[in-house]
């Protein structure tokens, strides 16, 4: 198991995070192989899966993180076959039983332009005077570039955090490695051109020397995934929003916004970097949710009497 993860970190290059949850998944089949007397890989069969299976989903795990589960497994089995360990991998016939897809949580328009005025107001052109409060409106400076990107360019928080100096150019395009490291190039509109270009002129007074990270810490560091969804929720408390916004939900509203302009849903996956469609097509959901309210608050044989 300690192989397989450390190819996974090594070769595959795969996220802390990624590695973390698939390092549950399978010290959970490990203890599970522990208690059923199971001491080696080539000991187990799907009818004995099946049952593990079965138990988790008793246990009231949900589908989608028995689908998770399973692919750790099936993971781990499939290097082990690669490596002439095991003949077969018992684990690649099963799947979890389905559960039900919740739709992502998206921010209106009206919502993101509440967001990015309350960090524009603290962001302008003339810095205040005082260290301190120059140093206060970089800082506002610099989150709404980054809100501003993560909103034009559908960026995953990983994604955002490892953008360099030198990887956007005048040309208004960037380059991003997603997951699994497969690149992709996304354009980047002109309010968030702008807003980076502002970021860029304040960004030399808090950066340490050497550092290539286009978002910076207050110690002058490349900032932390944690640093933004910290610096985004306090933005949106200053705002006014009474919901929980994260990073993640900046990308959903790209996706749904663009998605509702153009109906182009093979370009919309392409932005997104996804693999599949079908992960893009939750998006068509959303807009057909979005169309049915408009429809039932509008139409005179729709609404309800009150």
């Amino acid at each position: 198991m300690d192989d397989y993860l450390r190819h996974l970190r090594t070769e595959r290059q795969y996220s802390p995070h990624t590695l973390a949850a698939c390092r549950r998944d399978l010290a959970r089949v490990v203890r599970w192989c522990a208690a059923q007397g199971i001491t080696a890989w080539a000991a187990l069969d799907e009818g004995r899966l099946r049952a593990h299976v079965a138990q988790l989903h008793r246990q009231g795990l949900s589908g989608r993180s028995l689908q998770r589960h399973l692919s750790s497994l099936r993971g781990l089995l499939g290097y082990l076959v690669r490596l002439g360990q095991l003949p077969a991998n018992v684990a690649q016939g099963l799947r979890a039983p389905r559960s039900g897809r919740s739709l992502p949580k998206v921010l209106d328009y009206e919502q993101i332009l509440k967001l990015l005025a309350a960090v524009a107001d603290k962001s302008g052109e003339a810095a205040p005077a005082g260290h301190g409060r120059r140093t206060a409106a970089a800082l506002a400076a610099r989150d709404r570039a980054m809100f501003e990107l993560l909103y034009a360019s559908g960026l995953r928080l990983a994604e955002l955090v490892a953008v360099d100096v030198g990887h956007l150019g005048r040309e208004a395009l960037l380059t991003v490695r997603g997951k699994g490291r497969k690149e992709r190039t996304v354009p980047v509109g002109r309010a968030a051109m702008a807003a980076i270009a502002h970021w860029r002129t304040l960004r030399p007074a808090l950066a340490a020397s050497g550092c290539e990270a286009l978002f910076v810490s207050r110690r002058g560091t490349r900032l932390s995934a944690r640093a933004v969804q910290s610096r985004l929720k306090y933005w949106a408390r200053r705002a006014g929003l009474e919901v929980n916004v994260t990073p993640h939900m900046l990308r959903h509203s790209f996706a749904s916004h663009l998605l509702e302009s153009s109906g182009d849903l093979r370009a919309v996956q392409e932005l997104l970097g996804h693999a599949d469609i079908s992960t893009t097509q939750v998006y068509t959901h959303l807009d057909f949710q979005h169309l049915a309210q408009v429809y039932d608050g509008a139409h005179p044989r729709a609404r309800r009497n009150k």
